[in-house]
């Protein structure tokens, strides 16, 4: 069954037909569910940002090594050096998992919704357990060895690799608790650039804890059934969204304005 075009409509509540949704729309729902609704409910979608086209470059290089290692059924260099115990999975619907439109799918019967997301790799270990892996890449003067603390921005790369491993889990596998991060840095401290950035690559693991997307899936659906919007600046994560604080900002001073205007008349 084809859910591309459900998915290019508004969301209609008590519908029959699944409702597709990305797992880009659990983070944008933790984020704010009041951005969330008005994505699916009104299709009025945050601003987006430019493309990191650098880090999708570093993401499919990646790949293609990964894959060279995984067609010989051999660890990558890079899993040997930090010590993880598995090499590249090998699957016919690999590259369908890795597919941005497609991705690991999922139809999630208590709520209807047809959950997906594309993952960036996913290797094995002795034990036949997948291992759901994500690249990452940046700049900056230290390497990433390791994810900053909870509670920050970074959490939601944890969040996704957390979806990745529930994902795999509700289509039958066995998935290690243990994900891994392959996070490359660039190096801006050199003399000059040449055409060149180098890359220190680190490899560190990821306990990830699954037990929160059921019920977000089940609050998401929530929302989308009701047709009152989430009230202004509210976060599942906690603090306000900065994508509404501006929206409310501008319209106060542009009411503001139009008073000013109307009395001066």
């Amino acid at each position: 069954m084809s859910y591309t075009r459900e998915r290019s409509r508004p969301y209609e509540p008590g519908k029959a037909a699944p409702y597709k949704l990305s797992r880009s729309k659990i983070e944008l729902y933790m984020q704010c569910p009041r951005c969330f609704w008005l994505d699916v409910r009104r299709k009025i979608t945050r601003p987006s940002s430019p493309p990191f086209n650098i880090n999708k470059a570093i993401d499919e290089l990646f790949k293609k090594e990964f894959d060279a290692y995984r067609v010989q059924k051999k660890p990558h260099p890079l899993m040997e050096q930090f010590g993880v115990d598995a090499v590249p999975y090998q699957h016919k619907d690999l590259d369908t998992w890795r597919h941005n439109f497609t991705g690991v799918t999922t139809l999630h019967k208590p709520t209807n919704l047809h959950i997906f997301g594309a993952v960036d790799d996913v290797w094995v270990n002795p034990a036949g357990e997948l291992i759901v892996v994500d690249y990452k890449a940046t700049a900056k003067a230290e390497p990433v060895r390791a994810l900053g603390p909870e509670g920050g921005w970074q959490d939601m790369y944890r969040r996704q690799m957390e979806v990745y491993q529930w994902l795999l889990r509700a289509n039958g596998f066995d998935v290690s608790d243990t994900g891994y991060f392959v996070y490359a840095t660039g190096n801006p401290g050199k003399e000059s650039f040449d055409g060149v950035v180098e890359f220190e690559t680190h490899v560190f693991p990821h306990t990830g804890k699954t037990d929160w997307v059921e019920q977000t899936i089940i609050a998401m659906k929530a929302c989308m059934e009701s047709d009152a919007m989430p009230s202004v600046g509210t976060a599942a994560m906690g603090g306000p969204c900065e994508f509404c604080t501006y929206a409310r900002s501008r319209t106060e001073l542009t009411l503001d304005s139009l008073r000013s205007k109307n009395e001066t008349r």
